[in-house]
Parts: structure tokens; C-alpha cells; sequence
């Protein structure tokens, strides 16, 4: 058996691996409940400076805080004054595959002296597919015929991702990306700032604002064989975190304790054992009680035939339509026959109670 057969069968490319991954993402964690993921208006996406102000039109219900998380080795309770106290936001935004994060930690003693692994940390999961399944070497069935790194370059991270976050992150990359895709850390598709005034030993407040590109695939190769998840309203994926602290720098590589919003702590390795989030549509508080919206597609050429399609938001119960060339409609998604080639204004009403809304597309139709 050759190394594509065992590449493509451990990839889920022959005989229905596909499918297995998707009843794999029914065994998300806390299938009970969805966590929120907040949609920031278009203009209103929060700058990435570590000012926290862009985050407060985020409600309360949003905050997922430490009381969610769940201690694995039972070194520190929740309610000891020595573990930190986070405070995590999430969001989106309606046409970019961004999810972007505020994190906030309080801790009597914060470690980040040394350039390794042994750092505070903000560990975090993410399946934008809910595909499901191991996403590092050890926990792959595919590594007792690829071999540890074979699998690893093939295959850790590619359908899930794990951001090792440092906090802070001093004299280092903001994190590690566990996997060979170490693009993934970086613009265009990553970004972070951090503010915090002590030093290592010290307590203090920490704030970490970032945001990070899922991916269905990442591979090592880099972006241009990389598929985005594509993220929509009301669409589930898989997230979750773990905080990690260090209290001590010459305690090595041993931690004080770890905690995780997922009830697995291998959910760091194995994307079925992930969160429910949901992404959530405006607050009502964000959105217009009408707003004209629309789409177009030129189905035939020759014919000069565009199709129209109304994406209006509110309750609306008629339309008018001006296409630009002296005819109209009051259809809500027209069909129309150009009879001359041309750039046009195209142009759609829609009344309410207040006025009416319009939209334009100012030659966006082109037929030829």
C-alpha cells in the first residue's frame, strides 16, 4: 500500500471518510448548550490595540468567564486566590472568516521569563466545520502507517487548528501554532495585541485582543492549497480553551494548574471533544427596522437576461424596482431582459411606515 493511499484514506478522501467526520462532531462536548458568538456591526469591528472600549457594546450573556471552566488535576480550585480569574468575549463579523477574541485574566503571579512553553497560557481550539477528529500526531490512527512525522506534516492541524497563546508574550511570537502550518499565526489571517504593566512574579491585570482565520484545511504546504471556513449567521462550530498557569520559574516544565471549558481535557488534541458556538445574528439594538438590499447575477449574455434577488432586512411587503433602463418591477426577485448593452443604475425601493429605504448599484449591472 502506497503513502498516497494511506495519506488520502487518512484525510477522509476514500471510501466515505468524509461522512465519519461528520458523525464525529456529534460527540462535541456540553451538547446541552451553545455558547454566543457576538456579530459586530461592519462598523463597529474592534481595532486590535488592546483597548478593551471596542468591546463594550458586547452584552454580558456573551462573557464566559472563569466559573465555566472545569480544573483538570485538582492542583488549585477555581475559588484559590492563586489562579487567575479570565474573563473571554467572542465575535464575529457578517462577510469575513475572522473570529475575533478579548481575553482577560487577573493572576497574583504572572510567569512569562523564559522563551519556551513554560508561560502563562491562553490554549485554544478551533473546528470551523465541526469536521470533528484527532487534529494532532499522537491521537491520529494514521500515525502506525505514516509514522509519527509523516503524520505530523501531513496531517496535524489540517482540519482543526490549536493556538498555544502566551501571556503575555514577550521576546516571543505571540503564540504557537501546534502543527507545521505556522503561517496560521500571522497576517493576513491572524493578528493580536496585548497590554499589561507588570513583570514576571508580579500580579496584575492582563488584556490580549486578537483575531485568527479558521480553516476546514491548513496544511503545511501553506496558503494556496488552504480552504477558509466559510462563517455565517447562525452557523454551529467548534470551539474551546484552556487557561494554563505557571506560578513558578524554576518549577520547569510542570504547571500549577489547567483549566478547561471543555469537560475533556483532550480536547486540546481531539476536536470532537470541543464547544458548541454559535454565531449569532445583530442585536436588535443594530439593526435598521428596514434596510434595501440585493444581489444580481447575469444568467445568460447573449440574452442580456439578469436576475435579480432581494436581501432586504425587515418586515417588508412590496418592492419597486427601477433597472436602469426606463423599465421597472414590483416583483421582489425579477427577472429582467436588457435590450442594449450598457452600465446601468439599477435601483431598489422598499417602503415602510418612517419613509422608504433604497439601495443603488451605481454600474454594477453590466450586460454586453
Amino acid at each position: 500500500m502506497n503513502r498516497f493511499f494511506f495519506r488520502a484514506a487518512a484525510l477522509g478522501l476514500l471510501g466515505g471518510g468524509i461522512f465519519l467526520n461528520c458523525q464525529a462532531a456529534r460527540a462535541l462536548d456540553r451538547t446541552n448548550e451553545a455558547f454566543k458568538v457576538f456579530q459586530f456591526p461592519p462598523d463597529k469591528i474592534p481595532r486590535i490595540d488592546g483597548d478593551t472600549n471596542d468591546w463594550n457594546i458586547v452584552p454580558e450573556s456573551y462573557v464566559i468567564g472563569s466559573d465555566q471552566l472545569v480544573e483538570d488535576f485538582g492542583k488549585h480550585k477555581l475559588s484559590d486566590a492563586s489562579t487567575p480569574k479570565v474573563h473571554v468575549r467572542v465575535g464575529w463579523v457578517k462577510g469575513l472568516n475572522r473570529l475575533y477574541f478579548l481575553y482577560e485574566a487577573d493572576d497574583d503571579y504572572w510567569d512569562f521569563s523564559e522563551p519556551g512553553l513554560h508561560n502563562d497560557t491562553f490554549e485554544l481550539v478551533v473546528d470551523g466545520d465541526l469536521s470533528g477528529g484527532p487534529l494532532i500526531e499522537k491521537f491520529m490512527p494514521a500515525r502506525d502507517a505514516l509514522g509519527q512525522w509523516e503524520t505530523y506534516l501531513t496531517l496535524q492541524g489540517a482540519q482543526a487548528q490549536n493556538y498555544h497563546i502566551f501571556t503575555p508574550a514577550e521576546g516571543k511570537d505571540w503564540c504557537m501554532v501546534w502543527g507545521p502550518a505556522q503561517w496560521l499565526k500571522a497576517l493576513p489571517y491572524a493578528n493580536a495585541a496585548q497590554k499589561y504593566d507588570f513583570r514576571p512574579g508580579q500580579p496584575g491585570h492582563y488584556v490580549l485582543e486578537f483575531w485568527i482565520t479558521p480553516f476546514d484545511y491548513a496544511g503545511a504546504e501553506g496558503p494556496p492549497r488552504a480552504v477558509e471556513s466559510v462563517l455565517k449567521e447562525n452557523k454551529t462550530i467548534g470551539l474551546s480553551w484552556a487557561v494554563i498557569d505557571y506560578d513558578d520559574v524554576h518549577s520547569g516544565d510542570t504547571n500549577n494548574g489547567f483549566w478547561n471549558l471543555s469537560r475533556h481535557h483532550t480536547m486540546y488534541g481531539n476536536a470532537n471533544y470541543l464547544c458548541a458556538f454559535k454565531l449569532m445574528p445583530l442585536e436588535p439594538a443594530f439593526v435598521k427596522p428596514i434596510d434595501a438590499q440585493w444581489s444580481f447575477q447575469v444568467v445568460d449574455m447573449d440574452r442580456r437576461l439578469v436576475a435579480f434577488k432581494d436581501l432586504s432586512v425587515g418586515k417588508i411587503t412590496s418592492w419597486k424596482w427601477d433597472f436602469g433602463d426606463g423599465e421597472s418591477s414590483a416583483e421582489q426577485n425579477p427577472i429582467h431582459a436588457y435590450k442594449d448593452a450598457g452600465h446601468y443604475v439599477a435601483v431598489l425601493y422598499v417602503p415602510w411606515p418612517a419613509g422608504q429605504s433604497r439601495r443603488a448599484k451605481v454600474w454594477d449591472v453590466v450586460v454586453k
